[in-house]
């Protein structure tokens, strides 16, 4: 049996030893310092070691983990070059304006939180003074992604500096009167100052990283030089447990992102509890993002802390420090000093005399306040080490209380993130920590009185010169006027219009062969953004390869194995396709900076995301409803589509949901195009409306969802009928009827109404001929390509009775006169097409694909389904058999022709 203890082979093994006599010089003199001076001075000897050979530039592994002390040492920080009294005061005044804020809403019982804030005032505050450049400065300026559960703080500086009143801050979270303040940074509701939505805990991290990346993309493509931007997250340690919080590390590593920052507010709390309450969150973050080529920042302790390492000759201080867990750490913030004599430092002699030579108000002071990330001098040299590195991202691991300056019922306190008040009592106390004139009589009736120093105070005119000098207010959201984009020449739309003739085209072919001609448009082309998760050549994307090229910052440093061939796989620097491997999160993230270009760099691009429709919307929904709040625009394709089409993969492929899913997500324009020519009506609308003209009461922020489908068969031409493109952006027309079918019903034959979606319309013509030909129906066929803007549609003019108006829905418009009942049919679950039922005249009834996806031929899953053919005719004579317009006979001879 193998000794689990035994020294395990290595890779160095490998190698051969030119010297094993200087080898084993070394592993003497390493056993002889263990032996001698004990084996924590032969570890520091080693990391040492280590670090030196890294410094000189020798290749080896580096060190996953660094000592429990601040990364850049006392000695060498750099000197804040601002006024460091003026910007406390600064800070003390949002504190303040802050807890009142909430504290205040707390009485109409709307929450908020005070505890995050107040751990990562000074991480903020620096940042505004220093480092965050605003939207007049070169390029973009910097991007921040603000920690949701620190909006308070962020409005409470917006009022300081005049662009927000009493009145806003008395209505957070109370916004129905118009001018109130959402509970966290949404674009869509406070569009002037938020521009990235980030409550969504994870999102934020990736989304920073993904933005980053996009900026170089810009920059690389010559669209618009945004070198000098600088992405800033800013984020919770308890967040970093979320799996997308570090999806994307080795991207941003890989990639060389100097132009990103991570700030890790670790102030060792989550929601109910410690973040590591047995381990070291600091220790475990700093090892994952070093693991990933990161460059690691931490700025843990105080200054109140220099003395004890200054006493700490034998290193016994920095162990102690490794090994108490956090959740230790956060009980010493909350006991006295003789409990931390006994617990802290009575675990070592060495420690138990440097105790001897500390006060209880020095110890008081460490354990209980001196940390990093409240200490503007700490900060500004991480900040700085940051934006000086070059060649990869760094990231921030600031140590924080959690509650800091809220009194002792808030520091540390396991419940404080739910805690939403203080007590007069409380502010008073705060007021005094913090040194500012409120007096006693300003407290009027209890309530707790916001602060100002005044509009041409010192601290203002401080502020607003610091963000002038910086670029201007931040954060802030603008929209640059532009013009809008010119039309793409009509000819790549009406290519569609004469059908494919006899040739099968599939309607996810029919799209990619459109924007093939769009993308050669002279005034848009460039501005198209493909995005695809290593699935092109499913797709049929694989000749955008070598026109496009695959956007990498190297370029192409290798010679493709299919080099020889039309379509091989071409990386350029300026390439435009994003294709990003297997992460439909990560080429969410890319979408979303994409479409939300127009306003964070003031240059439109058009996104279009295709990815297997069964892994949108189920998958990253979240990242839907983000793009949704960031105000987003462009077209996510959900390709593969449908519950029966992918023929052979399955339960888990098969989608017969997504559109439900869409329709909950107010921005998002679904549709369910069945032809070639509907796909290109669809497209022009939506660049015609996010991109060109919108038409008045349109909103231009919204985001298009078309699905399509692999299923070849010949596309039709677009039938001469008036109005046709309003029906397909609207989401119905007539595509025939019995008579223009060729068809020739009898004049009194009974009639129906079949409605298909996507690539269920194919079926239900089938059944439009097997129901003429073989029982005497007529049934004309319409094609509903937008089931949920039918229903948008009807629940406005719904609400447009209950002011009085008179407007009737347009489904009902369209149908209006249409004879005999109507049969809906798409390749969704039945709650699909049913979406409108309430508001069609006739009788209604429908089929869809409910229950999970099977593996099967298409024509056994729609049997299986009953939404083939066959099924509709017996559907379609069961509801005229209710009405007594077919023998109710008909309904059983027809299940048993047909094998149902």
């Amino acid at each position: 049996m193998t000794d689990p203890n035994a020294i395990q082979p290595s890779a160095l093994d490998q190698l051969p030893d030119r010297d094993p006599e200087e080898t084993a010089e070394w592993q003497a003199s390493l056993d002889a310092v263990a032996k001698a001076a004990g084996p924590h001075r032969a570890a520091y000897l080693m990391r040492r070691t280590l670090e030196r050979a890294e410094g000189t530039g020798i290749a080896l592994p580096k060190l996953l983990e660094t000592d429990y002390v601040n990364t850049i040492p006392t000695s060498a920080e750099p000197g804040v070059p601002g006024d460091e009294e003026m910007e406390r005061r600064i800070t003390a005044w949002n504190r303040w304006n802050a807890a009142a804020m909430v504290t205040r809403g707390s009485k109409h019982g709307v929450g908020g939180h005070i505890a995050t804030f107040a751990s990562a005032a000074w991480l903020y505050e620096t940042g505004f003074n220093h480092f965050f450049k605003g939207k007049e400065a070169d390029g973009s300026g910097d991007q921040l992604y603000i920690q949701g559960h620190a909006s308070p703080g962020i409005y409470a500086r917006a009022f300081l500096d005049g662009r927000l009143n009493e009145q806003h801050l008395d209505n957070f979270r109370q916004e129905s009167g118009g001018d109130g303040l959402p509970s966290y940074p949404h674009p869509r509701r406070l569009p002037w100052l938020w521009e990235f939505p980030t409550v969504s805990m994870g999102l934020g991290p990736l989304s920073a990283i993904y933005q980053a990346r996009f900026n170089r993309y810009l920059t690389a493509r010559g669209i618009k030089d945004v070198s000098n931007s600088h992405v800033w997250a800013f984020l919770g340690d308890g967040e970093m447990d979320e799996p997308e919080s570090t999806a994307a590390l080795a991207l941003a590593s890989r990639e060389g992102l100097d132009n990103l920052t991570f700030v890790i507010n670790c102030n060792l709390q989550r929601l109910d509890g410690p973040v590591r309450a047995n381990f070291k969150i600091v220790q475990e973050l700093e090892a994952q993002f070093r693991g990933a080529g990161w460059n690691v920042v931490k700025t843990l302790w105080g200054t109140a802390w220099d003395e004890l390492f200054q006493l700490d000759t034998t290193g016994a201080l920095v162990r102690r420090l490794r090994e108490v867990p956090d959740a230790q750490v956060q009980t010493y913030q909350t006991r006295d000093a003789a409990y931390i004599r006994e617990d802290f430092f009575g675990k070592d002699p060495a420690l138990v005399e440097m105790a001897k030579l500390l006060s209880d108000d020095k110890i008081l002071e460490c354990f209980h306040l001196s940390r990093g990330g409240h200490e503007a001098r700490k900060v500004y040299a991480a900040y700085k080490a940051a934006v000086d590195f070059k060649g990869a991202p760094t990231v921030i691991l600031a140590q924080t209380v959690k509650g800091y300056t809220l009194g002792e019922g808030f520091a540390s306190k396991n419940a404080n993130h739910q805690m939403k008040k203080l007590t007069v009592d409380e502010f008073k106390a705060m007021r005094d920590l913090l040194d500012l004139p409120i007096k006693d009589s300003d407290f009027v009736d209890g309530v707790v009185p916001y602060g100002h120093p005044g509009a041409d105070s010192p601290e203002v005119r401080y502020l607003q010169e610091r963000r002038a000098a910086l670029g201007g207010p931040a954060p802030a959201r603008r929209v640059h006027p532009v013009a809008p984009l010119p039309a793409p020449a009509e000819k790549a739309f009406a290519s569609f219009d004469k059908g494919s003739g006899s040739q099968n085209v599939a309607t996810t072919m029919a799209f990619v062969r459109l924007v093939k001609d769009l993308v050669r448009d002279k005034e848009t082309g460039k501005r198209w953004v493909p995005i695809v998760p290593d699935e092109a050549r499913t797709f049929g994307m694989e000749s955008l390869f070598p026109s496009l090229g695959i956007y990498s910052p190297k370029g192409q440093t290798y010679e493709p194995v299919d080099r020889d061939q039309l379509m091989y796989y071409k990386e350029a620097k300026n390439g435009q396709i994003l294709n990003e491997g297997i992460t439909e999160a990560g080429s969410m993230a890319d979408f979303i900076a994409a479409s939300t270009s127009y306003a964070t760099h003031g240059e439109a691009m058009i996104p279009f995301y295709i990815f297997y429709s069964m892994f949108g919307w189920q998958r990253t929904a979240d990242q839907m409803w983000q793009l949704g709040d960031q105000l987003g625009r462009g077209f996510l394709i959900g390709a593969t589509a449908g519950r029966t089409t992918l023929t052979g993969e399955g339960l888990q492929h098969a989608d017969g949901h997504s559109p439900v899913i869409a329709a909950t997500n107010p921005a998002a324009l679904t549709y369910d195009p069945a032809f070639a020519y509907e796909v290109a009506a669809i497209v022009k609308d939506g660049l015609r409306r996010m991109y060109g003209e919108a038409a008045p009461g349109e909103d231009p922020n919204v985001f298009y969802y078309l699905t399509v489908y692999n299923e070849p068969l010949p596309q039709p031409a677009k039938p001469a009928v008036d109005g046709i493109d309003q029906g397909i952006v609207k989401g119905l027309y007539r595509f025939n009827t019995a008579e223009s079918a060729g068809l020739s019903p009898a004049a009194n034959a009974p009639r129906i109404q079949l409605l298909g979606s996507g690539t269920a319309i194919h079926w239900t013509l089938q059944a439009q001929q097997l129901l003429a030909q073989e029982w005497g129906v007529a049934a004309d066929v319409w094609s509903a390509t937008s089931w949920t803007e039918l229903r948008r549609d009807a629940l406005e003019a719904d609400a447009a009775l209950l002011r009085g108006e008179e407007r009737v829905p347009y489904v009902r418009q369209a149908l209006q006169g249409a004879e005999g009942p109507v049969l809906a049919v798409s390749d969704y679950m039945r709650q699909v097409p049913d979406q409108i039922a309430q508001w069609v005249e006739q009788d209604w009834s429908s089929l869809g694909a409910d229950g999970f996806g099977l593996s099967d031929t298409r024509e056994a899953a729609r049997r299986h389904f009953g939404v083939d053919a066959q099924s509709i005719v017996v559907a379609a004579l069961a509801q005229l058999a209710k009405r007594g317009e077919v023998k109710a006979a008909a309904v059983k001879e027809a299940r048993e022709k047909y094998g149902l």
